[in-house]
């Protein structure tokens, strides 16, 4: 009797523990990664830039780890040997979405990070991404990615891992082309795009990007083309949850399309304006100083 007891109760104990793992991170829970190679004195600083809360989480992220999600998509040397990306998530409300800063990085944007994050599954968290001086910002991806799943208690398949990762790169390398801003909103509408309708082969996928790069109004080269299309072939092959990806990107639409509104899309846009009342002042002064010419001519004749 004693034995059946005690095998109930562990039977039970099983079957809550994950309920219980899973009510363990709540709102306003905070997850902090430091690269493994910091010193003790960029660590104290990396904390402070963050106002980070006494009761947060910290665990490491490697070098190792680095290497594992981001060999293959840039050169061993822009990543380096040492883990000094560091990163800070809070748990937000449902429905919240994600908000994304960045301190330090050179290379990669907020909303690159908004993009790749949405692929992974990453859902309703503000994160602060820094570094103790300037770095591209490639490795933050590996922990923020860490840092959600020990808050979530959700594992994110290496595939999807990796296809976020070459997301990322993918973007920020289409960012030194075309800009930043337009390639993160290609990338964002290609997805909305696959969400809503999922090509059912390559060439579908083919004429998908060029058709969204022409709406946009973006030129890609066919490399850049070729390369978009084995990345959304990759993504559309992994276990993505592509509802929820679509609920994120509607969510984070206004931040995914922030080139208008970004100091480079209103100083292009006055550089329009300006331009158009240079040639209407032009066109005004032609007439204005032919009118008496022609009023001679008549004059005379």
């Amino acid at each position: 009797m004693k034995r059946l007891l005690i095998g109930c109760l562990l039977t039970s104990l099983l079957f809550t523990l994950p309920a219980m793992a899973a009510a363990d991170t709540a709102e306003g829970d905070v997850i902090i990664t430091l690269g493994a190679n910091l010193t003790e004195q960029q660590k104290q600083k990396v904390l402070e830039e963050m106002n980070a809360p006494d009761n947060a989480q910290i665990i490491t992220v490697s070098n190792a780890e680095e290497h594992k999600y981001l060999d293959g998509l840039i050169p061993k040397g822009q990543i380096g040997t040492r883990a000094i990306s560091s990163s800070m998530i809070t748990i937000g409300a449902k429905g919240s979405g994600l908000d994304v800063e960045t301190h330090n990085i050179t290379w990669v944007t907020k909303e690159m990070y908004t993009n790749a994050l949405i692929t992974a599954g990453v859902k309703d968290a503000k994160i602060y991404v820094t570094a103790p001086f300037p770095v591209s910002g490639t490795a933050a991806l590996t922990g923020l990615m860490k840092a959600y799943e020990i808050s979530s208690d959700k594992v994110i398949p290496d595939e999807v891992k990796k296809v976020a990762t070459e997301e990322m790169v993918q973007t920020a390398k289409l960012g030194d082309s075309i800009g930043p801003d337009k390639a993160v909103a290609l990338l964002a509408k290609i997805k909305k795009e696959i969400a809503n309708n999922p090509p059912q082969t390559d060439a579908d996928l083919r004429a998908l990007i060029e058709k969204v790069a022409k709406d946009l109004g973006i030129t890609l080269s066919e490399d850049e083309i070729n390369s978009l299309v084995s990345l959304f072939h990759k993504m559309k092959n992994a276990n993505i949850n592509w509802d929820q990806v679509n609920d994120q990107l509607s969510k984070a639409k206004d931040k995914l399309s922030a080139f208008l509104q970004s100091k480079e899309g209103k100083t292009f846009i006055q550089n329009i304006i300006d331009i158009l009342k240079e040639i209407w002042n032009a066109i005004k002064s032609a007439f204005s100083s032919s009118e008496p010419q022609n009023n001679q001519q008549q004059n005379s004749q």
